[in-house]
C-alpha cells in the first residue's frame, strides 16, 4: 500500500510553472528522500499533496485519501515540517507545542517533553527569542509529537548544529522502526544517502529518476584523479573536467584500453582510480536531461 501517491500532479501560479505531470509512488513505511536543488519542485509537491494549495491538474493521494476530498483527515495522521516555521512570536515555546497537540485533540505531553529534552528546547523562551536553529527545533517537535503514519520533511536540518543533526535523525529512524513512513525533501545528497533507502530526483518540476538509492548509485563512469598530465582530448566519455596544478579529475564512462593508451603517451606520475559519489551522480542525472 503507498503512502503517497501522485499521477499526472501539476501546479502552475498562472504562468509559472511549479510541478508538471508528476508522478511518485511511495510505499508504506519507506524512508524516501525527495532530491533537487532549490526552486526544482520540491516544496510546491509537498505542499499540494498535504492539500495545502490546490493542484492545477491531476491527482494524489496520501494514506488512501484524495488530497482534494480527505485533506482534514489525512492531516490528523500526518507530521509536517515545512521548510521555514512560523510562529507567534509573543507565544512561549511550550505553549506552541500545546496548542499544535490540542489543535489534533491529542494528549502528546510524554512525549513531546521526551523531545524537548533530546533536542535541548528551552520551552520558557517566546518565539521571537528562538535562533533559527531553536525554530527549527520546535517545528520538529510539533511535527513527530503525536507520532504520526507519514513525516514529511521539508529540508529538516538547516540550522541544526552536527549534535542535533544526530540526534535527529536519531529520531527519525525510531519512528520508521515503528512503522512511520518518512518523506525526507533536502538538497543535502548525505542526508540521502546515509538515511533513506527510496529516492527520486526532481529537475525542472518533473521527476527524471527514482528508485532504490543504491540503483541510483550505479554508473558505469568512474572518477579518475591523475598526478602529471595527459592529453585527454581526443578521449570520448569525459565529462567534469578539473585542472590544478598538480593534475587533473574527471568523470570518465569510456572504454579503459582508450583511457590508458592516452594516459601512457603523457607524464603520468600517479593515478587514482575510485567510484564517483552520489553528489557527482546527481549532477549526472542533471546533465543527461538538460542535453535531451
Amino acid at each position: 500500500m503507498y503512502a503517497i501517491r501522485a499521477q499526472g500532479l501539476t501546479k502552475y501560479y498562472g504562468r509559472t510553472r511549479g510541478i508538471e505531470k508528476l508522478d511518485l509512488s511511495v510505499e508504506k513505511g519507506d524512508f524516501f528522500g525527495f532530491i533537487g536543488p532549490n526552486g526544482a519542485g520540491k516544496s510546491t509537491f509537498i505542499r499540494t499533496i498535504l492539500g495545502l494549495i490546490s493542484p492545477t491538474s491531476g491527482r494524489a493521494e496520501v494514506l488512501g485519501m484524495d488530497i482534494s476530498e480527505k485533506k482534514e483527515k489525512l492531516l490528523a495522521n500526518v507530521g509536517y515540517l515545512p521548510s521555514e516555521a512560523i510562529f507567534y512570536d509573543g507565544m512561549k515555546a511550550g505553549k506552541v507545542i500545546k496548542l499544535s497537540a490540542e489543535l489534533r485533540k491529542r494528549s502528546c505531553s510524554r512525549y513531546a517533553e521526551e523531545l524537548c529534552e533530546r533536542l535541548q528546547l528551552d520551552v520558557n523562551k517566546r518565539c521571537d527569542e528562538l535562533s533559527f536553529g531553536n525554530r527549527k527545533k520546535l517545528g520538529i517537535i510539533c511535527a513527530l509529537q503525536h507520532e504520526p503514519e507519514l513525516i514529511v520533511l521539508d529540508e529538516p536540518t538547516s540550522g541544526l548544529d552536527p549534535l542535533m543533526q544526530r540526534e535527529f535523525w536519531n529520531i527519525l529512524h525510531e519512528h520508521n522502526r515503528r512503522g512511520a513512513t518518512i518523506f525526507l525533501s533536502s538538497h543535502i545528497l548525505s542526508e540521502i544517502r546515509n538515511n533513506c533507502r527510496n529516492a527520486a530526483i526532481i529537475r525542472g518540476g518533473s521527476i527524471i529518476a527514482t528508485g532504490s538509492v543504491s540503483e541510483l548509485s550505479k554508473t558505469d563512469a568512474r572518477r579518475v584523479a591523475i598526478m602529471g598530465s595527459a592529453d585527454i582530448s581526443a578521449l570520448e566519455g569525459v565529462r567534469a573536467l578539473e585542472k590544478n596544478e598538480q593534475g587533473m579529475s574527471f568523470l570518465y564512462s569510456g572504454e579503459a584500453s582508450s583511457l590508458l593508451r592516452a594516459l601512457a603517451c603523457g607524464d603520468v606520475r600517479g593515478i587514482t582510480i575510485t567510484e564517483p559519489g552520489l553528489e557527482e551522480i546527481f549532477m549526472h542525472y542533471y546533465e543527461e536531461e538538460a542535453a535531451e
